[in-house]
This record gives C-alpha cells, structure tokens and sequence, in this order.
C-alpha cells in the first residue's frame, strides 16, 4: 500500500499543536528549543516548543571528531562549567602533520594559520554533549519526543509548512500495515526549525521545493569515518591533538584525518574523504583502516611488550557525511513557516573541522527569531529576522574569512596549502577573490575505464578491520520487518550504469556494507541492500552517481546507538 493509501484506510491522523516544532535533537536543534524557552521564562510568556528525535535518545545517532569552540555554548549557557557540561579536556597541543607513506613532517606550531588555532577549544564527546543539552532543554519545559522520525512535511494551502508528520509503524516488507500497526502523528507548529544534520532527508525536499540554493554553488560534503580507542597510559597525551593530511590519499584528492586524545586513556580519531572524489574505485573506510597503518598512528594502538605497552582496545565505530561546502553555497535558510539551521543548512567551517559551534549559534538566532515572531502573533510566515541577525554575527564573519579553503583543494594539495596560508597569513582573511565550484559532488566520479583500481591490504583484527565487525561495535539495529528506508528510483540503474560504467561504486563508498553486487542463479547481476547494517551516514544519497538512491526514514529508534562519539 502507498503511504496515501494507508492514509486513507487509516486516517485521519492525530494531530499536537506547538508554537514551534524542531525536527532534529541535535545540538541545532536543542539550542533553538532551549533559547525559545530561555526567552519565555524571561518575559513571562508562554511558548510551547517540541523536539523529534530519529534515535533511540538524544545523541544516539551523534558523530562528530570533536574539537568543540565553547564560544556559543557559552552564549546559550554562560555558567555551562557550573551545570556540569561533559567539557571535560582542553586542547593542550596542536599539530599539523603531513604525511608520507612511510614518513612525516610537523609544520611548525608559529605557521600553522589561525583556523588551525585550537587554543581555548574542548576535545569532546559530542553525543554526550548533546545528552547534556536535552537535559538542560527539558529542565526549561521543552518536550521532547526520541524514536520519532519525521518523515513527512505538511504544507497550508497557501503553500507554508504547517508541521511535519512522524512515520508510520509497524508496517511490513511487504508495503502492508502488521498486527503492530500504528499510524503517525501529525506535530503541528506555527514554525518548524529542520535541524537533520548534513543531508537532511527533509531538508533536501525544502531546498527544491522552494528553490532556496538558487544562485548558489552546489553543496560540497565529506564522508568522515570515526573510530574510538583506549590506548596505554604511557601513550596517551590528554589534550594532544594532530591532523595529518597527505598520504594515503593523492595530490588531488580532498581529504585529511585526526587523532585527539580525549581523557581517561581514550583517544579519537577518523578520516575525512571529500565526496567530490574522482575515482570509482576509490573506498573511503579502506583509505582510513590503512591511514591507521601509518607508523605516527600505529605507535599509539599498538602494544609493546618490551616497554611494557598494552595494546589498545577499538571500543566504538561509526560514519557521518558532513557538510563541507562553505559560504558560496550556503541556501536561503527561511521560507513560509520554517527554517534550515546547523548542518542541515551548511554552516560547518570546513577550515576548522568544526559545525557544534556553528548549529548552537544558528539555532539561537532561529530561536529568537521565532520567539519574537509567535508572541507577536504571527504564523506560517518568513523568520526574515533570522538570516539577517547571521549577516551581523560573528559566525558569518568567521565562515566569510575561511569560505576559499576548500575550493582551493580542486588544484592540489600543494596549491591548497600555499593558498590558504596566504589568504590567512599574508591578507589577515581580507580576501579580495571569492572561489566557486560548478560541480556537485555525484558528477564528479569518472568512469571506470578510465581510472586505476586500487587494491587495498587485507584487514589483520588489529589495527585494520572490516566493515562488518565495525557496525556491529556501532550498536546499529533496524526492525527487520519493515520496508527498506534505501529506496531506488529505477531499479534496473545500479546494473545497468552503476556497475557497467562506474564499476559499482556504492559497494565501496558505502562504510556499512549496506551495498553489495551479488550474482542471480542465471550469473547475472543485481544490486543487493542490507538495509539493516545502514549507520544513517548518508552517503549514498549524496555520492551515487545517478542520484538513484534515496535515503528515507526507518522506523523511528533505528540506526547506530553511539556510546561516546
């Protein structure tokens, strides 16, 4: 049965009215909900406010390095130390290492540029950042509503957006309602904020509906994939953090990596790959397990019997796409009832490897816009006030300042250095050029015939692993009687184009082992999707070549559950 279908045997659906409906318990999310009710409480006013949340619970479904800049938390929450926020250690050093196969060079600590300055930043678990930040949200009155997905806009007649409407549960494989059946809900606001992180399904659908990137470059993104580790004592530098850039990848392909040391022996570390890649047969979870193999990084996993060294233990995994594009293509972020805030929109500093301080920031300045506008008794309108409040604020300064950085990338690392170091050193961020791309980042890939196939080293279960043992220290579940939430436009493409012209790239770019070409009893091909194994990364509805795939909600609760990350 199509979802109009159920429907209309089922419906209608129960309906909650809010002032304000934020789709997306993330920091964006949680700080538009938390800076609303802030607001409220100083001016005597009642405004309701609700927050969806795709996970199983606030963080759950939260990956990021992170190196988080304190600036906006600290405008949201000046006495954050005081409440117990989980910023636990400072950045003590920084290093910037670019990297040979087998060798390395520290650029020395008085030329790195100012984005690399980490000085006064926190090394954190963002999820548990983000835990913290739905405590402090429901203490103020905010509602909010875990293992929710919202997987559907609503639209007044006039063409606004009403609300949103959760998914339906309980429906099986086959399209048909179960015995568990339950229809969604309707969460009805006078504003929704869509909060969804990079590539946010909604997101995506509000941007073409309302053409909101019209003039703008295409949205850029990057693959980052993150393992965290306990190491030995006599190896672990609380506060230490490095970026390596260089091998393993080429002079012209995007993409960098990281090792922080958290506290209590931890450390985090990942790898970046800039979805603009070239080569299909390019895999951006084998280029992080072999970048581990480097002797820089193999030094702080692997044990020392001689020194008395234990080896260290991989305790979690995970993957996100990030949003890397910058100024130049960052959308309208308003429209009638609603508004893009955080990652959902774009803002991440690529240059710094930092989006927390930016969606916090964002969805303050959305809070207070809507605020205003609901005791002001307006509805289903444009929060004009909030795009205009950013141009002011010293995000957009800072995002203006480092809107080149990854442009420059398209003429090889080696430019990219020289010019960024430049453009912060020599002209102090006055720069009078604005770089621009033309390309989305599924039209860059080449085909096959025309690139080098790459093979990759056999994991050896101690410092390299496999896909499949790594989603399962994710804790990723989805309930296997259910539709597949990866959906194919045309089923007959993957084989076709895909596998014919790209040599099946999805089995590769994937870092789930959602994907796989599997042969027929006749030998022939199709494309095979283990929905289940699907870390809500997001990849594939931004690489695939074809832009076939498309990334739907699960039932709500499904996906990774990450501990730490």
């Amino acid at each position: 049965m199509s979802p109009q279908d159920i429907l209309a045997q089922f419906g209608p659906r129960e309906s909650m009215e809010y002032d304000v409906v934020v789709v997306g318990g993330g920091p964006g999310g949680l700080s538009t909900a938390i800076r609303i009710k802030q607001m409220a409480a100083e001016q005597g006013k009642e405004v309701s406010v609700v927050v969806l949340e795709k996970g199983s619970e606030p963080g759950a479904h939260i990956l990021s390095g992170a190196i988080m800049d304190p600036k906006a938390l600290t405008e949201l929450f000046p006495d954050w130390k005081a409440r117990g926020a989980p910023l636990n250690q400072p950045v003590t050093d920084d290093a910037i290492m670019f990297f040979g196969e087998k060798s390395a060079f520290r650029m020395p600590n008085f030329l790195l540029p100012p984005f690399a300055d980490n000085h006064g930043n926190y090394i954190v678990s963002l999820g548990n950042v983000t835990r913290w930040l739905a405590e402090q949200a429901e203490s103020l009155g905010v509602e909010i509503f875990p293992g929710f997905t919202a997987a559907e806009v609503l639209y007044t007649e006039q063409g606004a957006v009403r609300g949103v409407a959760t998914g339906n549960m309980g429906i099986g494989k086959d399209g048909m309602p179960g015995d568990n059946f339950q229809l969604g809900m309707e969460l009805l606001g006078k504003y929704t904020v869509f909060a969804e992180g990079a590539r946010g399904h909604l997101g995506k659908q509000l941007i073409a509906n309302y053409k909101l990137d019209a003039g703008k470059d295409p949205q850029s993104f990057g693959i980052g994939i993150k393992e965290v580790w306990e190491i030995d004592s006599k190896r672990h530098q609380p506060g230490f953090v490095m970026h390596t850039a260089g091998w393993p990848m080429d002079e012209m392909t995007y993409g960098g990596a990281f090792l922080y040391h958290l506290e209590g022996n931890k450390v985090a570390m990942g790898f970046i790959t800039g979805l603009g890649y070239t080569n299909p047969y390019l895999s951006p979870f084998e280029e992080f397990q072999r970048w581990k193999s480097h002797p820089n990084v193999r030094w702080y996993l692997e044990g020392d019997a001689s020194k008395g060294v234990a080896h260290g233990k991989r305790i979690s995994y995970g993957a996100r796409a990030i949003n890397a594009s910058g100024l130049s293509s960052l959308p309208k972020t308003v429209f009638p009832g609603g508004a893009l805030i955080g990652c959902n929109a774009g803002y991440l500093n690529v240059s710094r490897i930092k989006g927390s301080h930016a969606a916090i920031k964002t969805g303050m300045l959305a809070g207070e816009a809507a605020f205003d506008a609901v005791v002001a008794g307006r509805q289903h309108d444009e929060l004009s006030a909030y795009p205009a409040a950013f141009e002011q604020s010293w995000l957009h300064a800072e995002l203006h300042k480092d809107r080149n950085f990854k442009n420059w990338f398209k003429k090889g690392l080696t430019v990219a250095t020289i010019m960024n170091g430049v453009e912060q050193f020599v002209l102090r961020g006055h720069i009078p050029w604005t770089l621009h791309r033309d390309k989305p980042d599924h039209a860059q890939l080449l085909p096959a015939s025309q690139c080098q196939p790459i093979v990759y080293p056999k994991p050896d279960g101690k410092i390299t692993f496999d896909r499949l043992s790594s989603v399962f220290i994710s804790n990723t579940n989805h309930e296997e009687n259910q539709p597949a939430h990866l959906t194919l436009k045309d089923a007959s493409v993957p084989v076709n184009i895909n596998l014919q012209k790209y040599a099946g790239p999805e089995a590769r770019y994937c870092p789930a082992g959602v994907y796989e070409y599997v042969k027929n009893d006749d030998n022939t091909d199709r494309l095979q999707i283990n929905a289940q194994n699907c870390v809500h990364c997001k990849t594939c509805d931004i690489k695939d070549p074809t832009q076939n795939i498309v990334w739907v909600t699960p039932e709500g609760g499904g996906g990774p559950n990450y501990a730490g990350m």
